[in-house]
């Protein structure tokens, strides 16, 4: 009965979202606002908007693609709700008054997200008919799937296209530099998160890879070094500026190709580490018409210069195993406990300190990414007007990253502990969650800490789950 319910609902979401939808894109923006338009004071609808699409974005729809993720029966009410609030809050922001807003990317792309929500709406109904199962539906689940994984990349960039609109920022004088930090910034903050997930829950799929987390990171650093070799310097006189970017892009297509080239044979290697902290480095001396540009580069830089070093301690002299040596050995095939184990305690429920350890690395990148993005010569000189001094706003860009990095982690919590992974396996990770005499959750890795980056075969012997049934 449950399952007609949702689909019925789900047809009925649609139907209002398309009826939404045309009202939305009916919406004409003015084509000339007067500077009192433009400046006037934003009103309460206004704000609802904005509060209503960062809870959706930043928030509800992550949680309901890790929801999905682990097949939890919350997937679809929870992105049934998302999807529901996401159309008010465009409708809200179509209808508002007081300050109106010149045509922009953000308004552009809060129209054509409905494309997206709608498709997903569409593939969500169908999947659950259960038709075609030999013939569309394996395609459906896929595109499903890839467009769910989409939502914290839309959202990340209309939010941000929403501050530069709100802000007034990135006009024709400051539109590449705010693409150059922008993107940067982005970008290292999403190999932070990235980062943190392979050490977190990504270690088993980093060895069936065949390849170590330095060569997808050369890879990277190599492809962006050569965008950016021949996109800093757009004709004319050659600037200090433009002659720094355009090495620093020399730099990581040379140094990246260096890490491929190392990397072979699922080798480590501190080659993308040093190129970290030789572009902290060169970040933290860059020249600045502001003191407070200087000391926010500047800690930028050394933020970063930490996050090479920590990377390049974890890469040389940590362990991979990420818990205390009562690890499964490797001659226990069926990478169970014993009950004599579990009666002892031997549950691995201690983290050992090469755990806490590389969190540090995916941390500074993510609150170095948030400093560069800050670093505009239109924020600094906004913030500089305010009289705010270097130290609090640096602060507050630490703060940021503390809460996006909390967020990230409760993320791969849940995805640990909800739908077919709650009180069973990790499927790519081979993570066992045994119950121990105390009553709490831990988790426990069979792997040997030399093998972490060994190959492995795809397929492995059944994985015994510890419960009460277990213990003597």
């Amino acid at each position: 009965m449950a399952r007609p319910i949702s689909t019925c609902f789900r047809i009925g979401l649609t139907l209002w979202l398309s009826s939404q939808a045309c009202m939305v894109y009916g919406h004409k923006h003015e084509g000339n606002l007067t500077e009192e338009q433009l400046r006037a004071p934003i009103d309460s609808i206004l704000w609802i908007h904005m509060a209503l699409q960062a809870v959706v974005w930043g928030i509800i729809f992550p949680i309901g693609m890790v929801f999905g993720l682990s097949r939890s029966r919350w997937h679809v009410p929870t992105q049934s709700v998302g999807f529901a609030l996401t159309l008010g809050g465009i409708f809200l922001g179509h209808v508002h008054g007081g300050r109106q807003f010149r045509h922009s990317t953000h308004g552009s792309i809060g129209s054509w997200i409905l494309v997206p929500i709608l498709a997903q709406l569409v593939l969500g109904i169908y999947l659950k008919l259960h038709i075609n199962e030999e013939t569309l539906r394996p395609y459906a689940v896929r595109v499903h799937g890839i467009l769910g994984r989409l939502w914290p990349i839309l959202g990340w960039v209309q939010s941000l296209f929403g501050v530069i609109v709100l802000r007034d920022l990135c006009g024709p004088n400051g539109a590449g530099q705010c693409a150059a930090h922008y993107i940067m910034g982005s970008a290292f903050i999403g190999y932070g998160v990235v980062l943190s997930l392979l050490f977190v829950l990504g270690e088993n799929w980093v060895r069936r890879s065949g390849k170590s987390p330095e060569w997808w990171d050369s890879w990277v650093i190599m492809l962006w070094g050569i965008v950016n070799t021949f996109t800093e310097h757009w004709g004319g006189a050659w600037s200090v500026k433009d002659m720094q970017h355009t090495i620093l892009g020399v730099l990581w297509w040379t140094g990246g190709a260096l890490g491929i080239f190392l990397a072979r044979n699922n080798q480590r290697n501190v080659v993308p580490a040093l190129i970290i902290i030789l572009t902290g480095w060169a970040m933290s001396d860059h020249s600045q018409a502001l003191m407070l540009s200087t000391k926010v580069h500047a800690v930028f830089g050394y933020t970063l210069i930490l996050a090479g070093v920590t990377r390049m301690i974890e890469v040389c002299f940590l362990p991979a195993t990420p818990y205390t040596p009562g690890s499964l050995e490797d001659n226990d095939s069926e990478h169970t406990l014993s009950p004599s184990q579990a009666a002892q305690g031997i549950v691995r429920s201690q983290v050992m300190t090469p755990r806490a350890f590389r969190h540090l690395p995916p941390f500074l990148l993510v609150a170095s990414g948030f400093l560069f993005m800050s670093a505009t010569d239109e924020e600094l000189e906004t913030v500089h007007e305010t009289g705010m001094d270097h130290v609090t706003y640096i602060l507050s860009m630490y703060s940021l990253a503390f809460l996006l990095y909390l967020f990230t982690q409760f993320l791969f919590h849940l995805y640990v502990t909800t739908g077919q992974n709650a009180n069973s396996v990790y499927p790519a990770g081979e993570i066992v969650f045994a119950a121990p005499l105390n009553g709490e959750i831990e988790l426990t890795s069979p792997r040997d800490a030399s093998k972490w980056y060994s190959r492995v075969p795809r397929e492995e012997g059944p994985v015994h789950v510890v419960g009460e049934d277990d213990r003597p």
